[in-house]
């Protein structure tokens, strides 16, 4: 389960960026998450509240905002959302797509409330 030692690097990260805030309290970390990652969100949120339970970070909302796979087609400049492992342009039909998303695991945001 990486979803425990992810959470503990979310805590972590945040507790360092907290150090340049003095006095402000964290009310909501937003996670963004893409599909490609490996991360189970319900998991994570499992994970999250075992972990900072009883602790400072106890009651501070866990937002986790899913990302899907896209790809990108080079010929139309358009990107798109992956379904059912089909990674051709819907638009032009080349198979010839890049990746443009879906693999991200990335602290969004943190909401903070300043004395």
């Amino acid at each position: 389960m990486h979803e425990l030692s992810i959470a503990q690097s979310v805590v972590e990260a945040v507790e360092k960026e907290l150090e340049s805030q003095p006095g402000a309290l964290l009310r909501k970390i937003g996670l963004r998450i893409g599909e490609l990652s490996g991360v189970d969100p319900d998991s994570l949120g499992f994970s999250w509240e075992c972990l900072t339970r009883e602790t400072g970070f106890e009651g501070v909302a866990l937002v986790i905002e899913t990302r899907a796979w896209q790809r990108r087609c080079p010929p139309c400049d358009i990107v798109f959302a992956v379904s059912d492992y089909q990674t051709v342009c819907p638009q032009c039909g080349t198979q010839e797509t890049e990746h443009a998303g879906g693999n991200e695991l990335d602290i969004a945001y943190l909401e903070l409330e300043t004395p």
